[in-house]
């Protein structure tokens, strides 16, 4: 008899899980409460980052600590509510990002990483979506040459440690590589391996289409109706309640507030981020990363995106986009950005963990449940690996990358 699932999440984790475990013969829901790939998985710079073979840690830079707590620069950005619940989970974060420990999540982090251009490859190939995706990767970029030079060494290391791709362009060549750019700079990482997508929503939307024309359900609901039915699960849709004998949460940042109903605490929080287009005439070739003052610049279908770094903030505490207004007077340095779309900015949320590992596989104390959520960053990038290897779980067969390290059992 074919085995029920529903998975709670139609982002680009959550329809990649879906996918997967309908390839192997499962009868899947897949439920939202929007179309999907429209919230978290929309809003970020589009790419699927192969070098990213290291999470992001706490930075321990005293300068970068100082400015941040002043407000200072357009990196970073704080609430004092949002520090305030977040604070137990943030000092874990801070203890983790240790170099040591960092250096041991970067293991575990590195070897679903190594996965994702070829996860998407075939995802890509399936739903028809090559028209969204260039695979020419992007660059960092830099203003000054002692951060340029320190950068291309680390580019060198992640060569010999993971096999990542890159080529080092110093002034001329970047400005060479990237006429638009309207000063010249210390030079670039050029990362050979990453792909950049022109509309993330559309590429989430395009998977979710192969699903439902593969046979799967995608129905709108409300996944914090999810009960236990005996030794079955049950959520409440449009379309009335749907029963299933599994159930996976992968609610990306709201993954925190479901599993507290069930009795779970482990160390979670959020970094919101927000993003702009621009009717900007200069043509980027490439996604840019502005190093030394923290948020990307990617070309999109619908303008020039321009994407901030962390704002730590409730989840639903109204928008300030501060960083956005900094990083635009910064990115006008580099580039003629045009003007803004007539529309609000754009405000979502990436769900991370205190020791900077996704949080993947059966649920302690709940049989049936399983959970795919905070994967930070690089949810987007890791979709596809990450579906594929909790389908695996799920259905017993040999996993593709060692799960022990993102257990869920680890938070006792």
């Amino acid at each position: 008899m074919t085995t029920s699932i529903l998975v709670l999440g139609a982002g680009m984790v959550g329809t990649c899980t879906a996918l997967h475990l309908q390839q192997r013969g499962y009868d899947v829901t897949l439920l939202d409460r929007r179309t999907p790939g429209q919230e978290t998985s929309m809003g970020n710079a589009g790419l699927i980052q192969r070098e990213a073979v290291e999470p992001y840690a706490f930075p321990r830079e005293p300068g970068f600590l100082l400015d941040a707590a002043l407000g200072r620069g357009a990196q970073v950005h704080w609430h004092a509510q949002g520090l305030w619940q977040m604070g137990r989970a943030l000092l874990r974060y801070l203890h983790h990002s240790h170099p040591q420990r960092h250096a041991q999540a970067t293991q575990a982090y590195s070897r679903l990483i190594a996965h994702a251009t070829d996860e998407h490859g075939v995802l890509v190939k399936a739903a028809g979506a090559q028209d969204l995706v260039t695979r020419e990767g992007f660059r960092f970029v830099f203003r000054t040459a002692e951060a340029f030079d320190a950068a291309a060494q680390r580019a060198q290391d992640l060569l010999l440690r993971f096999g990542v791709r890159s080529q080092a362009e110093n002034t001329a060549q970047l400005a060479l590589a990237e006429p638009a750019l309207q000063k010249p700079l210390a030079g670039a990482v050029h990362w050979l391996d990453p792909w950049a997508v022109n509309d993330p929503g559309a590429l989430v939307q395009r998977y979710a289409d192969l699903f439902v024309a593969r046979g799967g359900r995608l129905l709108v609901g409300d996944a914090a109706s999810l009960q236990a039915q005996g030794a079955a699960w049950s959520v409440r849709t449009t379309e009335g309640t749907v029963h299933a004998q599994q159930a996976v949460l992968a609610l990306g940042p709201w993954s925190d507030g479901l599993i507290r109903t069930l009795g779970y605490r482990f160390p979670l929080f959020i970094k919101r981020g927000y993003h702009q287009h621009y009717t900007s005439s200069a043509q980027l070739r490439r996604p840019i990363l502005d190093v030394e003052r923290g948020y990307v610049l990617a070309p999109m279908q619908r303008g020039l995106r321009l994407t901030t770094g962390a704002e730590f903030a409730p989840i639903d505490a109204p928008p300030t986009p501060v960083q956005l207004a900094k990083a635009e007077i910064l990115a006008r340095e580099l580039i003629d950005l045009g003007q803004p779309l007539p529309e609000p900015p754009w405000l979502g949320a990436r769900p991370c963990v205190a020791d900077m590992l996704p949080v993947m596989g059966p649920a302690p104390r709940h049989p049936g449940l399983w959970f795919n959520f905070g994967h930070a960053h690089q949810g987007f990038t890791m979709g596809p690996v990450a579906g594929r290897l909790l389908a695996e779980m799920v259905s017993g067969e040999p996993p593709c990358v060692d799960p022990t390290p993102y257990s869920p059992r680890r938070f006792g």
